[in-house]
C-alpha cells in the first residue's frame, strides 16, 4: 500500500483530480505497481499558515 502525500494551498475539486491521477499513474509506472495499490492524501493549507521566503503566501 504505497501512499503519496501532498501539501498545498486550497485547490479545486478538477486540481485535486488531475493531481490524483498523475501522481497515481507515474508512481505506477515507475514503482511497476498497479494504479488500485496506491493511496494519494492532500492536506490542504490555508495561505495565512503558508510562509514563503520570508512571508506569509496571503501577504504576497
Amino acid at each position: 500500500m504505497p501512499v503519496i502525500t501532498v501539501e498545498a494551498s486550497k485547490l479545486t475539486k478538477e486540481q485535486k483530480r488531475k493531481l490524483v491521477k498523475e501522481l497515481t499513474t507515474s508512481a505506477a509506472n515507475t514503482m511497476n505497481l498497479p494504479e488500485q495499490a496506491f493511496f494519494v492524501f492532500i492536506k490542504e493549507n490555508e495561505k495565512d499558515n503558508i510562509g514563503v521566503a520570508g512571508e506569509l503566501l496571503s501577504d504576497r
